[in-house]
């Protein structure tokens, strides 16, 4: 390992020198803060930094895209320098375990499979993914249980309806899903008319119309993620227009009446289309 003053000094790093400057951060002599800290402490910087990385992906920004990805490095070694110290295992071995899967999972490039297009590479990743969980996923709630509860609650239920679908637990097609859409905005409205709001089942009601939604997202090939950041964004981009054409009128959006506010709001909606 190198020493702090070799560190310090070279004109170009590479993934060694930034395991070294971990260890070093880490050691008896290093930062009181990054010693301090456990998986659990940073496990938001980690998430906070991949969103970071997918904003610099949607704005096309190579320069801002090559930073967040170094931010992102930085908690992959993180983590793997506070499990190194535990004894449990390395970067090097985080590296060493990637690389046996990206060779056991494309036989296409490093055996003797053949395949005609990219739907049977997936086909064949998962089947080889399925062949190495056998004993962790013995049944199909297993495979649904398995879908990361820290996914984004969208994200999340779009892969389970996906997984379930594979066992012919699924909605014919995206009509038959979008009834399913109407049933479950019956049954909120349902919840909201009752005297005495329940939260919880209000809660539950509009859960299940999430859900819902997910399903059509899913047969039309739609990301829901991505399509509520486009609608938040368009949603953004309207409410600016409405604000500077108030303005405009010498007038201050937070004194304005509903009837007021919507007149604007379909005006934009107008200029936008």
């Amino acid at each position: 390992m190198k020493k702090s003053e070799e560190l310090r000094c070279l004109d170009r790093y590479d993934i060694n020198d930034l395991c070294d400057i971990m260890t070093l951060l880490r050691s008896e002599n290093g930062c009181p803060w990054d010693r301090e800290q456990t998986h659990k402490s940073i496990r938001k910087d980690f998430i906070e930094e991949t969103y970071e990385a997918v904003e610099a992906i949607d704005r096309d920004d190579p320069h801002l895209l090559r930073e967040e990805l170094g931010d992102v490095l930085l908690q992959l070694v993180f983590h793997s320098e506070i499990e190194r110290e535990s004894g449990n295992f390395s970067f090097d071995d985080v590296i060493n375990d990637i690389c046996v899967k990206l060779i056991y999972r494309h036989p296409h490039v490093f055996g003797n499979v053949t395949v005609e297009n990219s739907g049977e590479v997936l086909d064949n990743w998962d089947k080889l993914k399925k062949e190495e969980k056998k004993e962790e996923r013995a049944t199909v709630t297993d495979e649904l249980r398995a879908v990361p509860a820290s996914l984004p609650a969208l994200m999340r239920a779009q892969k389970v309806g996906k997984r379930a679908g594979k066992v012919g637990f699924d909605f014919r097609d995206a009509l038959q899903a979008m009834d399913k859409v109407r049933e479950e905005v019956d049954e909120v409205s349902e919840e909201l008319e009752r005297l005495s709001l329940d939260k919880e089942r209000i809660s539950e009601e509009i859960g299940d119309l999430l859900l819902a939604v997910t399903n059509v997202a899913r047969f039309t090939g739609v990301d829901c993620e991505e399509a509520l950041g486009k609608a938040t964004e368009k949603f953004i981009s309207r409410f600016e227009g409405v604000e500077s054409a108030t303005e405009k009128c010498g007038k201050c959006i937070k004194n304005m009446s509903e009837t007021e506010l919507l007149s604007y709001w379909e005006a934009e909606k107008i200029k936008k289309s």
